[in-house]
């Protein structure tokens, strides 16, 4: 029976590796044991983050609106409940847009809300 060797196999592993742990300063980027959990723990640290940017938008986008309602001489919670109750379905998104770039329409709304 002839030899099998598996040094393309093993060869494109360890590449694969190496390649995802470019710009690791020391050993993280050449010994592969570690080059191994450096990669792995990069990859933990990204899936969390991806979930930890919604939320830092999120607060980003109610100080935006919180800002410009308090200039407007209101309130970020009295102008949210206000919205809600004059039925109008913004989200925090569109409404820091509009609080940001579109200083009319946002006095427009604060009006509705007052009233």
């Amino acid at each position: 029976m002839t030899k099998v060797k598996h040094a393309v196999a093993s060869r494109k592993k360890r590449k694969k590796f190496l390649n995802a742990a470019k710009g690791n300063f020391g050993a993280r980027s050449k010994l592969l044991r570690t080059v191994k959990e450096a990669v792995r723990k990069s990859l933990v640290s990204n899936y969390y983050d991806r979930k930890k940017k919604k939320g830092n938008f999120r607060a980003l986008w109610i100080t935006r609106i919180a800002a410009a309602c308090k200039m407007e001489g209101l309130t970020y919670s009295k102008f949210m409940c206000g919205l809600k109750q004059a039925q109008i379905a913004l989200n925090r998104k569109m409404l820091a847009d509009i609080a940001n770039n579109d200083n009319k329409g946002f006095k427009a709304l604060v009006k509705k809300v007052k009233v």
